[in-house]
């Protein structure tokens, strides 16, 4: 053998399977995950806005608009939720949203691995990923 595992499917066909360099690909990424840490799902924003009043000051200088107001928003149930968090609240969650988003570019750098070795094996046109 030549480092792959050779798998025969069911369908007759043999594909290689995960190379020794994707397994290790594969771990590393793992590893990366186990230690991520709490993640709290959605996004946060921090936002000023105008008003629209004609007589408010953010209508006569744009520099100073209403906020920050800083917002968590996620789906819950298929409804979107929005929480407005305090300055405090988003220092002390701001790691747990960065962690979150690195988790889902973890999740997708498996996902395109994954999808590279199928792609590989069954020879699928890379129109069709």
């Amino acid at each position: 053998m030549t480092g792959q595992d050779s798998t025969r499917h069911q369908d007759g066909g043999t594909a290689a399977g995960p190379s020794a360099a994707d397994r290790q690909a594969l771990a590393d990424l793992a590893a990366r995950l186990a230690s991520a840490g709490f993640a709290l799902p959605g996004t946060f924003t921090e936002r000023r806005i105008q008003c629209g009043k004609p007589h408010c000051r953010c209508a006569r200088d744009p520099a100073s608009l209403h906020g920050p107001y800083r917002q968590w928003t996620r789906k819950k149930n298929g409804k979107t939720v929005t929480v407005y968090l305090t300055a405090a609240q988003a220092t002390r969650y701001q790691p747990w949203f960065a962690n979150a988003q690195a988790l889902r570019a973890l999740l997708a750098e498996i996902e395109e691995l994954s999808l590279r070795i199928a792609s590989r094996d069954e020879s699928w046109p890379e129109k069709h990923l």
